[in-house]
């Protein structure tokens, strides 16, 4: 393997590293958002059309650098988030 392959071999596994940490987010108005996919193509469209019968999506587009197959053939590339819902009055004990 040359240094250049070896380079992006560590370039994706940072990036995967990094996603693995996204998970959860507060928007503006203090809801709470959990991630429940990362990626593309007809997956992504799938995993969407399952999520938004569950209740309130939202969908990130994600920057593809360091992700050549999604670089090379100019797809994108997304996180799909489903808001969180606060139980009302319900204790988990």
């Amino acid at each position: 393997m040359s240094s250049e392959e070896n380079e992006q071999v560590r370039n994706i596994r940072e990036r995967m590293a990094e996603e693995e940490r996204v998970r959860e987010r507060v928007d503006a108005q203090g809801n709470r958002w959990t991630k429940v996919y990362f990626g593309g193509g007809e997956h992504f469209k799938n995993w969407l059309a399952q999520c938004k019968e569950l209740g309130e999506v939202m969908v990130e587009e994600v920057d593809s650098e360091g992700f050549k197959c999604f670089e090379e053939s100019g797809e994108r590339l997304y996180r799909i988030w489903v808001k969180m819902e606060e139980p009302e009055g319900e204790s988990l004990l």
